[in-house]
């Protein structure tokens, strides 16, 4: 079969599922300034998937490597903004070589160093600059993010990005920053994988209280004094990241939260039961549900029609936890509008303009409601 547009996206590769979905991603980046459609096909057209990895290593850091010399380039000379755009899409084509390498190996930690390098010039020279932040976390392991302030604002509204455990925060710098900035939000992206090139992948996104990690972001917010700690929202994908949901049931202050609200933790309970209950065989197949507090905020959960879950299993999941949580909301995108694929990665941006919206509301009417708190009731 040949590549082709399916129902979940561009298939780059049909034979090769994991390198196609990554392929998609970088596409998808291409609408927030993350990639360029055209660089992205040639280096698919110098890629041999037979040589083991070979080739798609060497051509996407040949991309990576050539955009950060035209970045440093065009900084010399004064051109800041094609600076910024080349160093924001060195940053998704180092990501991409090393998607499949082990966190250890040689190569990742090259690359990894590179793009920390230009995420780190990126923010430095965005505007109103930005900074890269420690947050603590473990007695031996902080977290590492990057703060990108609204531009304009005392104290702004705040978006925190987390992703599953082992994603990296540097993809937020174009997937999201736009749409926080655009909104006159703030923007802190951080993952769980600290500030070290040499972290040990297993070491941290191992470990089983991963969601104590989201109580202390939230700790180091309210901290700053340019942020408004009443309207702090979160947002987290992929499908590893019920760590956000079990946070923030953990953790009341969040005014916001964009996750997968539990369902993938209560599906892989539901599984781990039918597969361990000894009257699995004929019965009625036991249900995940929700363990635990409620959600003290509102919730959206956003969801693709060709998504790892299928769309049934998510709305029988979702009706469950709507029966606990009554603030709770579920977008769910169908391949007739893309955005239908896994993490959205097939558009993005179509995805993270309903999500960017739908927190604007919600902070909004929080400063709607400060505002009458403050003025007091009316007077006949």
């Amino acid at each position: 079969m040949n590549a082709h547009f399916g129902p979940g996206g561009w298939v780059q590769w049909p034979d090769s599922e994991e390198f196609s979905i990554e392929f998609a991603r970088l596409l998808g980046a291409a609408q927030d300034g993350g990639s360029m459609i055209s660089e992205c096909f040639l280096a698919a057209s110098r890629i041999n998937l037979k040589d083991g990895g070979e080739s798609w290593y060497r051509e996407w850091t040949r991309i990576a490597d050539v955009s950060r010399e035209r970045a440093n380039a065009a900084f010399e000379r004064g051109h800041l903004l094609t600076a910024q755009g080349n160093w924001l899409r060195a940053i998704n084509y180092y990501q991409a070589s090393t998607f499949e390498f082990d966190a250890a190996d040689k190569k990742h930690q090259r690359v990894l160093r590179a793009m920390r390098t230009c995420a780190r010039s990126y923010i430095a020279y965005s505007s109103p600059a930005g900074e890269v932040v420690e947050i603590p976390w473990l007695e031996d392991h902080a977290l590492e993010g990057y703060f990108l302030p609204a531009p304009g604002f005392n104290r702004a509204p705040v978006v925190v990005c987390m992703g599953d455990p082992g994603h990296r925060k540097e993809e937020y710098l174009s997937k999201v920053a736009r749409h926080a900035r655009e909104r006159g939000m703030s923007l802190l992206a951080v993952d769980l994988l600290g500030s070290g090139a040499s972290v040990k992948f297993d070491d941290v996104v191992g470990r089983p209280d991963l969601e104590t990690s989201v109580g202390h972001v939230m700790d180091y917010l309210t901290t700053r004094n340019d942020i408004d700690e009443r309207r702090i929202a979160i947002l987290s994908d992929g499908s590893g990241s019920s760590f956000v949901a079990r946070g923030v049931v953990l953790d009341g202050r969040f005014a916001a939260a964009v996750c997968d609200g539990g369902i993938w933790d209560a599906h892989e309970r539901a599984y781990l039961l039918n597969r361990l209950s000894p009257n699995h065989a004929g019965g009625k197949p036991i249900e995940g549900g929700w363990r635990g507090p409620r959600f003290g905020c509102p919730v959206l959960i956003t969801m693709g029609e060709q998504g790892w879950l299928e769309s049934e299993q998510v709305i029988g999941l979702f009706d469950q936890l709507k029966s606990h949580h009554p603030d709770i909301s579920l977008k769910m995108f169908e391949s007739s509008e893309t955005a239908a694929a896994q993490g959205h990665r097939d558009n993005p941006t179509l995805a993270n303009e309903f999500i960017f919206d739908w927190l604007a509301d919600r902070l909004e009417s929080i400063s709607a409601d400060t505002a009458s708190e403050l003025k007091g009731p009316s007077r006949l």
